[in-house]
């Protein structure tokens, strides 16, 4: 038999944790009410809102995960915060919507996107990052338009594929 630890020191409710998961269950919960909300369109089989749905199931695992690890204080030690890559996400969202919101496209704003938060995960590469991000913009693109049928703001770049 192994020496435990016991006692307060031993399993420290992480609070933080338990915020997380319950937050994680809200954002389900809120999935599957919307989901909801959308009018069927299929006779039979599958329609839209069983994705949002199965998103949800995924967010739930998780949550329920977290909430474990939370209440037995198994969830890793956090790094201090640090606000510059919070803000460089946001500032790479709020230029996803500018640059589709003045007709800027897909290609665009989705690059704008991955090399803003490429940046915020610790990457000095912007040409790179910037390339990459052109060329997987233009594949999703492509597979969307091309093969799924499904329209996605075109803009400049777009309209020369």
């Amino acid at each position: 038999m192994t020496d435990l630890p016991r006692g307060p020191a031993a399993r420290r409710v992480d609070r933080a944790g338990v915020v997380i998961a319950a937050a994680l269950a809200a954002l389900a919960v809120v999935l599957v009410w919307d989901s909801r909300q959308l009018p069927s369109t299929t006779m039979y089989g599958m329609g839209p809102e069983v994705m949002p749905v199965v998103i949800a199931i995924g967010l739930g695992l998780l949550a329920i995960g977290n909430l474990i690890d939370a209440l037995r204080g198994n969830l890793p030690p956090r790094e201090s915060a640090d606000p510059r890559a919070v803000l460089l996400i946001l500032g790479g969202l709020a230029l996803l919507i500018a640059i589709i919101g003045v007709g800027g496209g897909f290609i665009l704003a989705t690059s704008a996107l991955f090399v803003t938060t490429s940046a915020a995960f610790g990457r000095r590469a912007i040409f790179a990052d910037s390339a990459i991000a052109l060329v997987m913009s233009t594949l999703i693109y492509l597979a969307f338009d091309r093969l799924l049928t499904l329209s996605l703001p075109a803009g400049p770049l777009e309209r020369l594929l």
